[in-house]
């Protein structure tokens, strides 16, 4: 499976002879690839090239008289084949800015309705363009309300692009942005719980927290987030029970159990203790939740703060134990315990 959208690096004098000949003839024998004037002009002494494929895929190429970089989201030439990866950030401003602007233009012509939210279309670039999960992607937040059940795209698309626009995750946009995956198929359970801890982080961070992601701690593994204030450090980790409809458990309590217990006896067990369990019922339709929200089950661990969150923007939950957090600060979470 691909990986979200890098740049290669050539270190190397690229001239338009040699893109031609090692880049534009060899895409052109396998994938029918054309090539086509760029969309916007990249600015300082960079040249460009954009190459289109007859299977709609997508290459992008800028060189200068000592360098290029190369980022598509079809096969790359084998003249760029030993060429090192790097990050969006790690390469030159004009590069970056140019690629963003030619994939933005493209995104938002094959779905026209991502026009309305800019900060998702940009947080998720880098796998709405991605070769294999270019379509899986979008279809989760088009056809699926980014997991949110009852809901539609637009309302939930919105909720997602008011927290993004606070740049809580620009610094880790390539870490968060790639758990959504580039699947080429839609894997609804594995991108909700991904989607689960974008809520988690928001939850965090309307409750007045710093927060930072993937926390690796001395047993080997990561915890999903640590939460800090003045007052409080606290490490937190994200499950999101699947919806009692898509599971065997008899009922949506056993299925907040059951999903509780695994980590619990897996990641939360080998930490030691001491972190925050998040159950995140967020993909349970309204009778489901109101049967957890009513029994208030226990969830093996303490602490733990188990929740629902609407599209438009309420958060419910109840707690178990002493939960070293205080969500209820800003409404972040309205208790029911």
């Amino acid at each position: 499976m691909a990986q979200p959208l890098r740049f290669r690096y050539s270190p190397q004098s690229w001239s338009e002879q040699r893109v031609r000949q090692d880049i534009l003839q060899p895409l052109r024998s396998n994938i029918g690839a054309q090539a086509v004037s760029p969309r916007f002009e990249i600015g300082a002494d960079w040249t460009t090239h954009r190459f289109e494929m007859q299977n709609g895929d997508l290459a992008l190429f800028a060189h200068n008289e000592s360098e290029a970089y190369w980022m598509g989201n079809t096969e790359t030439p084998s003249s760029l084949w030993r060429t090192d990866k790097f990050g969006w950030d790690e390469v030159p401003y004009h590069v970056a800015r140019w690629a963003q602007r030619e994939l933005l233009a493209t995104l938002h012509e094959e779905d026209p309705w991502l026009t309305d939210y800019p900060y998702i279309s940009w947080f998720f670039l880098p796998v709405f363009m991605s070769k294999d999960g270019r379509e899986s992607t979008r279809a989760f937040f088009r056809e699926h309300a980014a997991g949110f059940p009852d809901a539609g795209r637009r309302e939930a698309t919105r909720f997602f692009e008011e927290f993004l626009k606070t740049g809580v995750f620009d610094e880790y946009r390539h870490v968060m942005a790639g758990k959504l995956g580039t699947s080429n198929h839609v894997d609804r359970v594995r991108m909700s719980a991904t989607m689960g801890e974008f809520i988690a982080a928001k939850i965090l961070t309307d409750a007045g927290y710093d927060i930072v992601p993937e926390i690796e701690v001395t047993t080997g593994h990561s915890l999903d987030f640590r939460a800090d204030d003045a007052e409080t450090n606290a490490l937190v980790e994200v499950t999101r029970p699947q919806p009692p409809t898509n599971r065997s458990a008899a009922g949506p309590v056993a299925a907040v159990r059951d999903t509780a217990e695994t980590k619990t006896n897996g990641q939360l067990a080998k930490h030691g203790g001491g972190a925050v369990l998040f159950v995140d019922c967020s993909s349970f339709r309204d009778d489901s939740w109101a049967a957890v929200r009513d029994e208030r089950p226990d969830v093996r661990h303490r602490p733990a703060v188990v929740y629902r969150a609407r599209p438009d923007g309420h958060v419910e939950g109840y707690r178990k134990g002493s939960v070293p957090l205080d969500l209820e600060t800003n409404d972040a979470v309205e208790f029911v315990d």
